[in-house]
């Protein structure tokens, strides 16, 4: 008589988690959930939470990995533009973005969906690579390289066909690596080696260009401070010769005054330090010393050379 009552409250459990096994169903934070009913689609759950459902056979559910994922091509040879042989390595962040289109098409199998995306890739990596000169991947020069532009290229060359055709959203392309078959590795060195060579003789010349026009500049400006400081002598040589001609004219009154008047300068130069010498008194300006001391005849002197 007692366990009757804890069979039933043991029973009554059991029936509601076979209940809820039949009806309901969680979908995750990082998942898409698609309903079909008798096999045809009927909802998509984008929001986490529980749901509720019909049991199998009449409904059943569908989960996918919502998350942004990893695909890469395997690294093989293309060719560029200006027919190049190249090495390179492509790859794609994808995620699904119409679960109804990726479960109609692929029954949410994932590596088929990569299979299909396998192919899809390397059609666009060898259109858009086709369609881009060799130096626009591997160049000694940073401005002619364009992989942003080859990246968006073949982002864009997927992401319709992707979204349309297969329910996936591309959200990036990336070239994850880059190689050169052996037979071009030494053309290509060489080429390089070339470009730097001849970057090497453009700086060079740029800089010998330089130097001379340089060089022209300073021999521009030596001729021309030359020539005002001639200009400048002959001016100050033309002054200092009218000024001595206007001397000559004073002088020539009384030449013995002048004589007498360049002699004293004279004698004031020499003596003008704390000097002693030993000299000939007759040797001017020196003989005025001896001349001063005859007494009267300089009266007679000084008068006789008045102007």
């Amino acid at each position: 008589m007692n366990k009757h009552p804890i069979s039933l409250v043991t029973g009554g459990i059991l029936l509601l988690i076979f209940a809820s096994i039949l009806f309901c169903f969680q979908v995750r934070q990082s998942e898409v959930a698609v309903v079909t009913t008798f096999g045809k689609y009927s909802r998509t759950i984008t929001e986490p939470g529980l749901r509720f459902k019909m049991p199998w056979p009449i409904q059943k559910v569908y989960r996918f990995d919502n998350r942004l994922q990893n695909f890469e091509r395997k690294f093989e040879q293309t060719t560029t533009g200006d027919a190049k042989p190249l090495i390179i390595e492509v790859y794609i962040g994808w995620k699904i973005s119409d679960p109804a289109i990726f479960l109609e098409r692929f029954n949410g199998d994932v590596s088929k969906a990569e299979q299909n995306l396998e192919s899809l890739v390397r059609d666009a990596k060898n259109s858009v690579i086709g369609q881009h000169p060799f130096r626009d991947l591997i160049s000694p020069r940073e401005e002619d390289l364009k992989f942003d532009d080859i990246e968006q290229e073949i982002a864009e060359a997927i992401r319709a066909e992707a979204k349309d055709g297969y329910g996936i959203e591309v959200a990036f392309a990336g070239i994850k690596q880059i190689g050169l078959p052996e037979s071009n590795t030494k053309k290509v060195f060489e080429r390089m080696r070339a470009d730097r060579q001849r970057l090497v003789s453009q700086y060079q010349g740029e800089g010998d260009s330089k130097a001379r026009m340089i060089r022209s500049q300073a021999e521009a400006e030596r001729e021309r401070i030359l020539n005002e400081a001639r200009a400048k002598a002959i001016e100050i040589e033309g002054q200092a010769e009218a000024n001595a001609s206007e001397y000559y004219k004073v002088f020539q009154q009384n030449p013995e005054l002048a004589k007498l008047i360049l002699g004293l300068d004279a004698l004031e130069a020499a003596t003008k330090e704390k000097t002693t010498m030993v000299i000939d008194p007759t040797t001017p300006p020196f003989n005025l010393l001896s001349e001063g001391s005859k007494g009267n005849g300089d009266k007679k002197t000084a008068e006789d050379l008045k102007f």
